[in-house]
């Protein structure tokens, strides 16, 4: 195999289309919010290509005994009241900083092909600490993005992320700019230590608006559900090791 390969699995006509990043990453929240738009646009949605890169990690998936060698892959989806959409997802991203730049440039180049000239980046901003309130943080490749944006709730914060934006979606908008996309990357703030479905239902809201999708939500409700067990079995945890520590009254006693 090549150090790089896009296989063409299928072909569409698609209006308009807008490129949608969700690779992994931090708390898995653009990976989670474009899986959630192809289980909800499932019937709308046609797998286009599949980019195979010896950047990935050497290893296959297997689903049900069967193999698959890692990949990328991009989906068609055509949205009949909205904007059609490249939906880009994957199990991993590049291993290396050149391996970044490679893949990105990759994925750009399908855009292309379907005269996509818009972008959209999803992921997560780590805040260090569980939170309540989950706000959508973001940048833009050129400043004319950035009214219609705010009118739809994302935030726009001086100096944040505190030391950019890394990988994949840091790049959508920096060699998106260079090849003349309009980029954007949408960063649910997220505690970073957990697969965070309340962060990706957040970006997913801006990108119904922004997008013209209607989605529902019971399948991400049902995993943000099962985070909080999780969360709440963590913290109980954490409130028994506080109380099993020892006193200076109990250490009195100790030999």
């Amino acid at each position: 195999m090549d150090e790089l390969e896009i296989d063409a699995v299928a072909e569409v006509e698609l209006d308009d289309p807008v490129l949608v990043e969700g690779l992994p990453g931090v708390g898995h929240v653009g990976s989670l919010a474009v899986e959630h738009l192809l289980e909800e646009l499932e019937g709308d949605s046609t797998l286009v290509r599949r980019i195979y890169s010896h950047e990935f990690p050497p290893q296959v998936s297997v689903e049900d005994g069967v193999s698959e060698l890692t990949c990328a892959k991009l989906h068609a989806v055509t949205v009949p009241d909205g904007r059609d959409l490249l939906l880009l997802t994957g199990d991993h991203q590049a291993q290396t900083n050149e391996g970044h730049y490679v893949l990105t440039d990759a994925f750009l180049d399908v855009a292309e092909e379907f005269d996509a000239t818009e972008v959209y980046a999803l992921g997560g901003v780590p805040t260090g600490e569980l939170i309540d309130e989950y706000a959508v943080v973001g940048a833009v490749s050129d400043e004319s993005m950035l009214e219609a944006l705010e009118d739809a709730g994302v935030e726009f914060r001086e100096d944040e992320p505190a030391g950019g934006i890394v990988g994949v979606s840091g790049l959508m908008l920096g060699l998106g700019e260079r090849r003349g996309f309009e980029a954007a990357c949408l960063m649910g703030e997220t505690s970073g230590y957990l697969v965070d479905p309340k962060s990706a239902r957040a970006v997913l809201e801006v990108l119904e608006d922004r997008l013209g999708v209607e989605l529902e939500y019971e399948s991400l409700d049902e995993r943000a559900d099962e985070m909080e067990d999780v969360i709440g079995k963590i913290q109980e945890m954490e409130q028994q090791q506080q109380m099993d520590v020892p006193t200076d009254n109990d250490l009195r006693y100790i030999g």
